[in-house]
């Protein structure tokens, strides 16, 4: 009998030794934790999509949470990844500052810390920030509407400018790739912008300080949401004259907010024609593009952003400390950030970068081929 409880313990000991070498986490266990700020934004729907994509092709266990817009769901998300045992949290937080106690927590228990898309300020938890080029995506935005105008001819044009979540570090660097590009433009006349006294009391000067954008972007703050963004095109329009939207060049921050602004000036009768820009590439801007209803978008490919990501995250948990391609100040710390390239698309370029791809399917979508003769004139 003592022989055979010998015998037992050993086993255990020698299947636990096993256990302690394999490969992955142990049952029950997540290794990474992911957290999104909103499922009501397309753009999250398509990088969970790749995520999970990315997560079924390994051995590693994750898991997707969404915080719907609630810095208090966001802790309470991060708290529950934590009790289960993640050692990385890939997190795009709702509001960057209030981010950065949330995940204190999770930097006490050892987790590590990659700030995704948005960067958490003012916290030194952050160990990583993964991004696209953010400025890059404003000046990309900016510099079409500029070229546009060249094309077009004239001076006094109409700009409107609407600005991301003023709770995300996104939005200023958005908002300054804007100004980077259409400041000499508005300094010399060529646009006027119509819908901000705060943007041309600033008209001549290039480097704006914090305080500054947030004094242009309070006023013009879509907070990434449809309706908010409907709702404000609508005033901006009641406010202005005939002559002062019957033209107009629009900046829109992401294709969602695009879609809604686009269809708010679409419905305006003093708008004779518009040309607008967008962000991020996601599926339902591309039938405004074929449509004519939308110009441009930055596509921000979440293949590629996801997948740094996750491997970022698996050489963490391998005990590898990977070099960001630069640093990036969150205001208390310099923050080790690798950053994605993005493209610029239009209509020239969208079958070969969507469709031969295989981003999106041409078949789809109406009209590809057989576009109206005013929409076809638009582009000429």
């Amino acid at each position: 009998m003592k022989r055979g409880i010998v015998l037992f313990l050993a086993l255990l000991m020698v299947v636990g030794a096993l256990a302690g070498c394999a490969k992955g986490p142990k049952k029950g266990q997540l290794d990474v934790g992911i957290i999104f700020p909103t499922k009501d934004e397309s753009r999250w729907l398509a990088d969970e999509a790749k995520f999970v994509e990315l997560i079924e092709k390994n051995d590693y266990k994750a898991e997707i949470m969404y915080s719907q817009a609630n810095s208090a769901t966001e802790k309470t998300n991060v708290e529950s990844l934590i009790s289960k045992g993640i050692k990385v949290l890939i997190i795009t937080p709702f509001d960057v500052e209030a981010a950065g106690s949330t995940i204190e927590e999770a930097k006490k228990e050892g987790v590590h810390i990659i700030s995704y898309d948005r960067l958490i300020t003012n916290s030194d938890a952050v160990d990583y920030y993964i991004s696209f080029d953010s400025i890059k995506i404003g000046e990309s935005m900016g510099q079409y509407l500029v070229d546009r105008a060249k094309k077009d001819g004239g001076s006094g044009l109409n700009l409107y400018l609407y600005s991301g979540a003023l709770t995300d570090n996104n939005s200023f660097d958005y908002f300054q790739g804007y100004w980077n590009a259409l400041q000499p433009y508005i300094a010399d006349g060529t646009f006027v912008v119509r819908n901000s006294a705060a943007a041309m009391k600033y008209k001549d000067k290039l480097d704006l300080a914090h305080d500054e954008l947030y004094e242009i972007m309070q006023s013009v703050d879509t907070e990434w949401d449809m309706e908010v963004s409907k709702t404000l095109a609508e005033a901006h329009l009641t406010a202005a004259s005939p002559e002062e939207k019957e033209v107009s060049f629009i900046i829109a921050p992401d294709d969602d907010t695009c879609r809604a602004i686009a269809d708010t000036f679409a419905a305006d009768s003093d708008v004779k024609s518009f040309w607008i820009a967008g962000a991020d590439g996601v599926e339902a801007s591309v039938q405004y593009m074929i449509d004519g209803m939308q110009d441009m978008t930055v596509y921000c490919d979440p293949v590629v952003i996801s997948k740094v990501a996750m491997d970022l995250a698996y050489d963490l948990i391998d005990g590898k400390q990977p070099e960001g391609d630069v640093m990036t100040d969150n205001g208390k710390i310099e923050v080790k950030t690798l950053q994605s390239d993005v493209t610029t698309v239009t209509r020239d370029n969208m079958e070969e970068i969507f469709f031969n791809n295989g981003v999106y399917n041409k078949d789809d979508y109406k009209n590809w081929e057989g576009m109206s003769d005013d929409v076809k004139a638009i582009y000429k």
